[in-house]
């Protein structure tokens, strides 16, 4: 899990390594040497490009699109909590005030437990013992009139969508980026950076800026996907908005 500060640090680190190699390349082998084989050179680097912003732009799609779901999966999550509070008002005594107190319990414990669990990549389990007691004390209602019974059956129905969101939360948390993946996007970039440093520029200012430039947007990128990879944790992740809306929607 990285910060925003290690995130710059990172970037710093690669662009700064980028340049160096560029250098370091420049003295071991001339660009007036180099000039020769520019015709091969770029069409290599021409390939290599296009080939790893293919791959790229694909990457961070993914982990986007990732992302979004599991936010929205929060929304719903939510949605279904105060669902089930506002039908626990349709149940008999004593599960009517059992649910209400248990759902607002619910709210807090997901916010004050499982967002700090999961910002660290732990497994929250504070509310899954909420989610059983919710189910018992809604399978305890034995006798009902007609509209308890519909209220019933609807709080259940609330009451599967919150345990199943919840389930997909705790796989989104702990999903992702394959390695092989990782090893991709970090050698793909590592290639197309050194094959745009080889190219024999007679104005190694203009050149370096041209490396600068190119390695800001890959490292910058692959930051990028790295923290969106991690929806909970990191400097941008999903917030417990949605459950604090939760909370004032229960007070009220």
């Amino acid at each position: 899990m990285l910060d925003t500060t290690q995130n710059f640090i990172i970037v710093i680190v690669a662009v700064s390594l980028s340049l160096l190699f560029m250098a370091a390349l420049n003295r071991i082998w001339p660009w007036d040497q180099r000039h020769a084989h520019n015709d091969l050179i770029g069409w290599q680097l021409s390939i290599l490009g296009t080939t790893y912003a293919v791959i790229l732009g694909f990457m961070l799609y993914t982990v986007w699109t990732d992302f979004s779901a599991a936010d929205l999966n929060v929304d719903f999550e939510a949605n279904a909590l105060v669902n089930v509070y506002r039908l626990a008002a349709g149940l008999p005594e004593p599960q009517h005030v059992r649910l209400k107190t248990l759902a607002r319990a619910y709210a807090d414990v997901v916010i004050n437990e499982d967002w700090p669990e999961m910002s660290v990549a732990a497994v929250p389990t504070g509310s899954q013992g909420l989610d059983r007691e919710m189910w018992e004390t809604l399978m305890s209602v034995k006798t009902a009139s007609p509209p308890e019974i519909t209220a019933e059956d609807h709080a259940l129905y609330e009451l599967s969508a919150l345990t199943e969101h919840r389930r997909t939360r705790l796989l989104q948390s702990a999903s992702r980026l394959p390695n092989v993946l990782w090893c991709v996007l970090i050698i793909g970039g590592v290639v197309t950076i050194a094959s745009a440093s080889m190219f024999g520029a007679e104005n190694t200012i203009l050149h370096g800026l041209q490396v600068f430039a190119f390695s800001l947007l890959v490292s910058l990128v692959l930051v990028a996907i790295a923290d969106i990879d991690r929806p909970f944790q990191g400097s941008v992740h999903v917030s417990d908005l949605a459950f604090r809306r939760a909370q004032v929607n229960m007070k009220n």
